[in-house]
């Protein structure tokens, strides 16, 4: 093992204490440690790896690690995370063999702590490799079964087993530990999707058309964030279910558009991209950090009509007339339980009193940001979550207090085939299971201003 491997181990076990003890968000943290220890591209993948697949696997790595100990010994918890990384390649990771995993982490149970927990570490990974691993298939319980199985919280999988069954549950958690494809949306005022599709093709990047986007394209193979097209502003990257939302808002030129929880700016410069830039897009976000972010976003892809400012959505009655626009995005604040594929930390984080606060805020911002829509107009609400207190009872008691609103009866007839039968959607929206088109959850809605 060459000391540029070992390091990017010492650099992964850092990492899972910053993000598993101390509450670091890992997209944001793995990508400042490649930025500061310039990891060439297979270090960084490998680190990238062993960071998540080790997040996202914590709760079972955790549980094969109680079935290697006798005894209730107390472990540093740099300990356990270096036995959980072990763990996750020796189960995961074929291109490593498991004496040099084992040797490594020895090593830096060496350099971090002394012989004493050197030899612990070493008793248990060589167990491990002796005996295997435990089988979970045999518990009674299913939801334990499940929340073990596939690293999510038992009151977490409970709470989805109520609202949509045991099967479809099972099926979100497996998937939520399998990689996804990455996608991205062209800047059509810049370049076609065939145009683009051709040039990656040719330089050796497996590309192919969304089935949900006319702008979207699926990366099936390659770097695309190393591609010449990536610095030219040619397109962003950004989910296939994301793309749906600005698809489902029935854009038209020169509409004047808010977007009253805009960060980071892909759903804003969708929207200006299908206006063909025309019109206007008054886009928000609570910080002025994150404002920036929308405007950097705009800027990149060469958009004018985008106004991004910092604002609570709560307040924009101050600086906009009723009646002022056609149309109405809310993205609103969510638990994110719906993107744990990118994020795995946010589902060890939440609990059921966060999202009945979250639940409580998407229902005051609708509430406030409502008398801004002209009469006709179309509200669309979507959220990055799978959670029904989130969605659709958000919206059914938007609708029982208000009754000029409707859920827009052509919604449901516009959705993508595949998403029209989906067994999560209600009278209120479509829910986007991450197992339905192999994106993220998310949940969209478009509401109709009657009077």
């Amino acid at each position: 093992m060459n000391k540029a491997t070992n390091s990017v181990r010492k650099l992964a076990l850092e990492l899972l204490v910053r993000i598993g003890d101390q509450g670091g968000y890992s997209h944001l943290l793995i990508d400042q440690m490649l930025k500061k220890h310039h990891l060439d591209a297979r270090d960084g993948a490998l680190l990238t790896e062993i960071v998540y697949g080790t997040m996202q696997r914590k709760l079972t790595l955790e549980s094969d690690l109680t079935s290697f100990i006798t005894s209730k010994k107390k472990m540093d918890k740099w300990v356990k995370w270096l036995v959980y990384l072990s763990f996750y390649q020796m189960k995961h990771l074929d291109k490593v063999p498991d004496h040099a995993i084992i040797h490594e982490a020895v090593e830096i149970a060496k350099d971090k702590g002394h012989k004493g927990i050197a030899n612990f570490v070493n008793g248990i990974l060589r167990t491990a490799q002796r005996n295997g691993f435990p089988d979970y298939q045999s518990m009674k319980d299913p939801v334990e079964r499940i929340s073990i199985e596939t690293s999510h919280p038992y009151w977490l999988v409970k709470r989805w087993v109520t609202h949509y069954g045991l099967d479809i549950t099972e099926k979100m958690c497996q998937t939520n530990i399998t990689h996804k494809k990455m996608s991205i949306r062209i800047q059509p005022l810049r370049i076609t999707r065939d145009q683009l599709i051709t040039q990656l093709q040719k330089d050796g990047i497996n590309a192919t058309p969304s089935l949900f986007s006319p702008q979207g394209i699926v990366i099936e193979k390659g770097n695309i964030l190393k591609h010449d097209s990536f610095q030219n502003g040619l397109f962003t990257i950004q989910d296939e279910s994301s793309m749906l939302v600005a698809e489902m808002m029935e854009l038209a030129e020169r509409m004047r558009v808010l977007d009253a929880c805009s960060a980071p700016g892909g759903k804003a410069t969708h929207i200006a991209e299908k206006m063909r830039d025309s019109g206007s897009v008054y886009a928000y976000d609570l910080h002025e950090k994150k404002a920036k972010l929308v405007d950097a976003k705009a800027k990149e892809l060469g958009l004018h009509s985008i106004h991004a400012a910092p604002s609570d959505a709560r307040v924009l009655q101050e600086q906009h007339d009723d009646g002022t626009f056609d149309r109405i995005l809310i993205d609103a604040p969510c638990s994110g339980l719906g993107v744990l594929r990118s994020k795995p930390d946010i589902k060890y984080n939440k609990n059921e009193d966060d999202i009945t606060k979250l639940s409580n805020i998407q229902l005051e911002i609708l509430g406030h940001v409502k008398t801004l829509l002209k009469k006709d107009g179309k509200l669309i609400y979507s959220t990055c979550t799978v959670d029904k207190e989130e969605n659709e009872q958000v919206i059914e008691t938007f609708l029982q207090n208000n009754r000029e609103f409707e859920v827009d009866p052509h919604f449901f007839e516009e959705l993508p085939e595949q998403l029209k039968d989906s067994v999560g959607n209600s009278a209120f929206g479509v829910q986007i299971f991450p197992q339905d088109i192999n994106s993220d959850g998310f949940f969209i809605t478009r509401l109709r201003r009657c009077n």
